[in-house]
């Protein structure tokens, strides 16, 4: 790859951990569109009074828009550069969380988080930017990604406790407008030290065939990873959509269950930067299986350990084995597709992600409604992540044409 631009600018330079920095700071402060409706999803339900189900729809709304998001602004990013989304995404952010916070139903509220939070707002800090930081690095492009990716699991750490302190403090609606502050104030600045375009990219090379002798086409592969996509969040949705609620409903309070959310997520950190550097070393499809078949293992705990201190040991448990999943499917795009693609398609994959995480957080509120209790939920997710892995393994075993580096 040839660097164009100044000296220092280009690749592996200064400036692109530099920038790595910056996405990493935006990623910790627009991320929090995926967490704060969790945090205040018992007050909404009793404010507005509807069931569990009911209460999960803004949650489900907001990943969608995330989820669609995620490609239209990828998209954009690609044909424009990655400061307009990120624009966008600070000015919809706090919109959106006004007009959240003064929402008189729960169709409102939802419409907020789908449309403003989710789609315009949050979507521009996750897909778009680690699709960006993978033009400016090459050797280290595992990490870099596992870094920025991070940003919505700091994003998870810091947010829902801060949420919970101020909604007991000042009540959720006045917390949200600090929140929609906080993200435009803050994420603007940070928006133009993006400003430098991409380094040049290569062409990248016809595709060979794979191990079977017949070539696996980027569709074919866009494909699958899709799939893949859908049901390893179908699986991780559970434990971070509900954990909340379900510490609530076990007679722990919902701190409790912020706690662990905030607990789960910092060793999802750990999680995704160890990752990174493993993807570094084995390539995106086998960390995706290792990652897969962890998650499998400890989200199986949850049925067993109900404890107040089993359920925090758990949790951080789940955090370290599921951080890494997502990221990897970046890393596959990247290594298998072109670079001039990267955007849309890694906005493609990551979107099914997304909307794997939206239906599994409705799916487990309403097996919830449906049984009384969430251990029906945590087979449900389990019996999805059983596809996953499957998946990885015939990734594994028909690994697609690796593309030279670009």
């Amino acid at each position: 790859m040839r660097n164009h631009g100044r000296p220092g600018e280009g690749v592996e330079s200064t400036y692109a951990w530099m920038r790595l920095v910056a996405c990493l700071a935006l990623g910790a402060l627009g991320g929090v569109g995926m967490w704060s409706v969790v945090v205040v999803l018992p007050q909404v339900q009793a404010e507005f009074g509807v069931d569990r189900g009911s209460a999960s729809i803004p949650y489900t709304a907001v990943m969608l828009g995330f989820a669609f998001g995620g490609v239209f602004m990828g998209r954009i990013a690609d044909r424009f550069g990655i400061v307009v989304p990120v624009l966008i995404g600070a000015a919809a952010l706090g919109l959106g969380y006004f007009g959240a916070a003064h929402s008189t139903s729960l169709w409102q509220f939802a419409l907020c988080h789908g449309l403003l939070i989710g789609f315009l707002g949050t979507s521009t800090v996750f897909g778009p930017l680690i699709a960006d930081v993978s033009h400016w690095f090459s050797r280290n492009r595992g990490i870099a990604v596992g870094i920025c990716a991070s940003g919505s699991y700091f994003a998870g750490t810091i947010w829902p406790t801060a949420i919970q302190w101020m909604t007991a403090d000042m009540g959720w609606r006045t917390a949200y407008m600090v929140v929609g502050s906080v993200c435009f104030v803050g994420m603007l600045p940070l928006a133009l030290a993006l400003r430098r375009p991409v380094p040049h990219q290569r062409p990248a090379p016809a595709a060979a065939p794979d191990r079977s002798g017949r070539a696996l086409s980027p569709n074919r592969l866009q494909l699958l990873l899709v799939v893949a996509g859908i049901t390893c969040c179908l699986a991780m949705s559970m434990p971070q959509v509900h954990i909340v609620a379900y510490c609530g409903d076990l007679g722990y309070g919902v701190a409790r269950g912020a706690e662990m959310l905030s607990l789960m997520l910092g060793f999802g950190i750990v999680s995704r930067l160890a990752s990174g550097w493993i993807s570094d070393h084995i390539g995106g499809v086998r960390t995706l299986l290792l990652g897969s078949v962890l998650q499998g293992l400890t989200l199986f705990f949850y049925l067993p350990f109900d404890g107040l201190t089993s359920l925090y040991v758990v949790s951080a448990l789940f955090g370290l084995a599921q951080g890494g999943i997502v990221p990897s499917y970046a890393i596959i795009v990247r290594e298998y597709m072109p670079a001039r693609e990267a955007g849309t398609r890694v906005g493609l994959v990551l979107m099914a992600t997304i909307v794997g995480m939206a239906l599994g957080g409705w799916l487990s509120g309403v097996i919830f409604d449906l049984t009384g209790s969430y251990q029906a939920a945590f087979v449900n997710g389990i019996v999805w992540n059983l596809v996953n892995v499957s998946i990885g393994l015939w990734l594994l075993s028909r690994r697609p044409p690796r593309l030279a580096a670009a």
